[in-house]
């Protein structure tokens, strides 16, 4: 063996050695007589038998810090898992890493869910599992969050099934499981871990996380996807560039009414925006400036309710200050065509600025 051979292996064992503790014990005795075979010459077969022996403990120390780094959510330890809606055993999200199967319905904040999933312990290691679970407590199943399906598998003595946190014996086997729980109750849509497997060091090895939508974001969803169809269209047939302006600024204001979990109020400002009667063209544009002001002033009446209906200030206020500013430059384009309209508009201006206090 040469020098750079042996220099090599004395410092992969020193990176090793530092990282890997469970390994120290071994590697120690394996480096101290591989080091007495290169300083005493003895032969050749023995060295490379200690040289060999301590490369295999080295790449087993390697294989051992990769597993857990693995991305939570492949499908590596949770091979499966369906999740129904306890009350009424729908389907909401079916995923079968093996098959390539992923199906989903939207799952509503507040709804009492049961977590099917199946998991794969491929190799037996030190310490315990961890189950945790970021749901509330189920009103129905009121005396547990877990439960075991698979009957060759033993969780051990750590277990406790009506825990949201609980461990169990970190040994090679596949089991299924059951978690109960009911999703919390969210202003928007946000990510919801219903599962989590990790170490008991708290290494986390994978996860169940679906997000968690509104009630009524579903119809949202659908209702602006088919604005925003319209929108396309109003584009691609020559519509005025103000009523475009003023129909894209309205679905803008919709999306931000669901990300603050407004979700109904969104839906009534998009059913505020007409189905017909778009100006075809600019030369055509004076013509229909009382419906694009009509239009406007929808959007700021639902903002009006809005604020009485919440107390929203700050945002609301916000709202109905962009409308603001949209309205006065339509009474300026209208002035230039009809004075008694572009008063009138004057006259709705003026109003919401006092009723906003500008």
């Amino acid at each position: 063996m040469s020098n750079d051979q042996v220099i090599a292996f004395r410092l992969v064992f020193i990176v090793f050695s530092r990282t890997h503790s469970i390994f120290d014990d071994i590697a120690q005795e394996l480096y101290a007589r591989l080091d007495r075979c290169l300083r005493h010459g003895e032969n050749k077969l023995k060295t490379k038998l200690f040289a060999v022996s301590l490369l295999l403990l080295l790449s087993a120390a390697s294989v051992m810090s990769i597993m857990p780094t693995r991305a939570a959510g492949e499908g590596f330890w949770i091979t499966s898992y369906t999740i129904v809606n306890t009350e009424t055993q729908q389907v909401l999200m079916e995923v079968d890493f093996a098959t390539g199967k992923n199906t989903s319905q939207p799952i509503i904040g507040g709804t009492e869910v049961t977590v099917t999933f199946t998991v794969n312990v491929f190799t037996t290691g030190s310490g315990n599992l961890k189950l945790t679970t970021a749901m509330q407590h189920s009103k129905i199943k009121l005396d547990r969050y877990w439960e075991l399906v698979s009957n060759d598998y033993a969780l051990g003595s750590d277990f406790n099934p009506n825990s949201a946190q609980t461990e169990f014996n970190w040994v090679k086997g596949t089991f299924t499981m059951i978690c109960y729980g009911k999703t919390n109750t969210i202003l928007k849509p946000t990510p919801l871990t219903l599962v989590q497997l990790s170490s008991s060091a708290g290494d986390i090895l994978d996860n169940i996380k679906p997000t968690i939508v509104t009630a009524g974001v579903d119809q949202f969803q659908n209702l602006y996807d088919q604005k925003e169809t319209k929108l396309q269209s109003l584009i691609d047939a020559g519509v005025s560039e103000g009523y475009v302006t003023l129909y894209s600024n309205v679905l803008n204001q919709s999306k931000n009414l669901v990300n603050k979990g407004y979700v109904n109020d969104a839906i009534n400002l998009l059913n505020s925006l007409p189905n017909s009667g778009e100006p075809m063209g600019s030369a055509l544009e004076f013509i229909i400036l009382p419906g694009i002001a009509i239009a406007a002033i929808v959007a700021v009446v639902f903002a009006v309710m809005f604020l009485r209906a919440r107390g929203k200030n700050s945002y609301v206020q916000l709202v109905i200050e962009d409308q603001i500013k949209d309205l006065e430059g339509l009474t300026l384009r209208a002035s230039k065509i009809d004075r008694t309209i572009a008063s009138n508009l004057d006259g709705v201006k003026d109003r919401l600025k006092r009723l906003v206090g500008m």
